[in-house]
């Protein structure tokens, strides 16, 4: 499981409310992974492409 802060779970909520891509919100949630050398930073697959979240809620692609 990979630990996500507050402010991430915040972006991948706004993301998922754009487009839920037909999934819930806590199967959104789970297919974060840790980034490799992103201290603390996740990343989702959303709309065809890697949205990269930072442990402070910044999101980028």
């Amino acid at each position: 499981m990979t630990y996500v802060t507050k402010e991430q779970r915040k972006a991948i909520h706004h993301k998922w409310n754009q487009d839920n891509q037909g999934l819930s919100y806590r199967s959104f949630r789970k297919l974060a992974v840790p980034v490799f050398a992103g201290d603390g930073a996740i990343a989702v697959p959303w709309c065809g492409m890697w949205l990269c979240v930072e442990t402070d809620g910044y999101t980028h692609s």
